[in-house]
C-alpha cells in the first residue's frame, strides 16, 4: 500500500547515498513486509533538470516508501516534492547529512544553521504536497551549536508528520557514538513520533537503543548492511518480544549471492561487483581472516570467481 499509518511502522530502512538502491530495498522488502523503506539522498537541484534519473527508480511492491529529497531553495524543494508524490508514501527532508560537498552548498546538515531558511523549505514543501512529510536531522552542527530540540519544534509547527534524528553533531561525521539519551529528550519534547538513528547494528542494540530513547522507532542505516533480516527482527521483538538469530554463515552467503544476482541483473557483471564491494566486508565481519577474504574479493571482477571464493569461505569455517 502506498497509503500507510506511521503508527504502525516500527522500523525505517534509512536511507544511505551509493548504498540503498533498489535491489538493496527490494531485499530489505523481502524480509520485512512493513518496514518502511527509503530512496537515496536526491538533489533537488538534479532532480529538477532531470525528473527521472536511475537513482529514482523504484517498484510499488516497495511501499511503504519514502523518497527523500535534499536542498536549501524552497522553490526548488517544493517542484520536487510535488513531482514524486504520485509515486510516495512520504516525502522525507534530509537535514542531517554531514559531507563536505552537501553542507558547503547549506544543503543537509548545513541547514540547521539557519532555521529561517531551513523553516521556509519545509513550509514550501507542506504546502506543495498532502502525503505525509518527514524530516531527518542531527543534534546540531556542533556541540556548541546544538539545536536539536529547537529545529525539532520549528519542524512539528510546520507540520512535519514524524522526525528521525541522528544522535551525532555535523562535526562528527561518523565518528564516537550516537546520544540515545539526547534522542531521549527529544522524545519528550515535541509529540509528533520520533524515530532514533544511528550505531543500532544489531537487534541488541536495537533493544537498548528503545529502553534509552523510548523512540516510537528505529531508524536502520549501516546495521543492514549484511544483514537484511535485522529490520524484521527488531519488528518482531517490538511486536511479538520475540528475540530472533542473526542470520549464520551460511544463510549470509546465500543472501550475499541474491544480493550478488540483483545488483548484475541491474548494472551489468563489472559495474555489479564494482559496486558490490562495499558490501563484502558487512557480509563476512566477524570470521577468521575476513580481511584477507575481503581483500581478495574486491579485486575479483567475474561472478564465477565470486562464486568460488563464497564457497571457500564457507566449506573453511564451517568444518570449524
Amino acid at each position: 500500500m502506498k497509503n500507510f499509518d506511521i503508527k504502525d511502522i516500527k522500523v525505517i530502512q534509512a536511507p544511505l547515498a551509493g548504498v540503498s538502491d533498489y535491489v538493496f530495498r527490494q531485499m530489505t522488502r523481502k524480509y520485512s513486509k512493513n518496514c518502511l523503506l527509503s530512496t537515496e539522498m536526491l538533489s533537488s537541484e538534479a532532480l529538477s533538470n532531470c525528473p527521472n534519473p536511475k537513482i529514482a527508480i523504484y517498484d510499488e511492491s516497495e511501499y511503504p516508501l519514502s523518497f527523500q529529497i535534499v536542498g536549501h531553495k524552497p522553490h526548488l524543494m517544493a517542484k520536487v516534492a510535488k513531482m514524486l508524490e504520485e509515486r510516495a508514501s512520504v516525502i522525507d527532508i534530509n537535514f542531517g547529512c554531514p559531507v563536505n560537498k552537501i553542507v558547503k552548498s547549506t544543503d543537509g546538515a548545513g541547514l540547521m544553521r539557519n532555521l529561517p531558511l531551513a523553516r521556509d523549505v519545509v513550509r514550501a514543501v507542506r504546502d506543495s504536497i498532502e502525503i505525509p512529510l518527514s524530516a531527518k536531522f542531527r543534534l546540531g552542527w556542533s556541540e556548541s551549536e546544538e539545536n536539536y530540540i529547537e529545529f525539532a519544534k520549528m519542524l512539528e509547527e510546520e507540520g512535519v508528520n514524524f522526525v528521525t534524528l541522528h544522535g551525532r553533531y555535523r562535526t562528527q561525521l561518523y565518528a564516537g557514538s550516537s546520544n540515545w539519551e539526547k534522542i531521549g529528550q527529544l522524545k519528550k519534547e515535541i509529540s509528533i513520533p520520533v524515530f532514533a538513528n544511528g550505531d543500532v547494528k544489531t537487534l541488541s542494540d536495537a533493544i537498548k537503543c528503545l529502553e534509552i530513547t523510548k523512540a516510537d522507532g528505529i531508524a536502520i542505516g549501516r546495521g543492514i548492511m549484511g544483514d537484511f533480516t535485522l529490520p524484521m527482527r527488531v519488528e518482531n521483538y517490538i511486536n511479538f518480544g520475540i528475540m530472533e538469530s542473526e542470520p549464520n554463515l551460511a544463510e549470509k552467503i546465500v543472501i550475499l549471492k541474491e544480493h550478488i544476482e540483483g545488483e548484475i541483473e541491474k548494472m551489468g557483471e563489472l559495474n555489479g561487483l564494482k559496486f558490490m564491494r562495499k558490501f563484502y566486508p558487512f557480509y563476512i565481519s566477524g570470521i577468521k581472516n575476513a580481511s584477507k577474504y575481503r581483500e581478495t574479493l574486491v579485486r575479483i571482477e567475474n561472478k564465477e570467481e565470486i562464486i568460488k571464493v563464497l564457497d571457500e569461505i564457507l566449506d573453511i569455517h564451517s568444518s570449524n
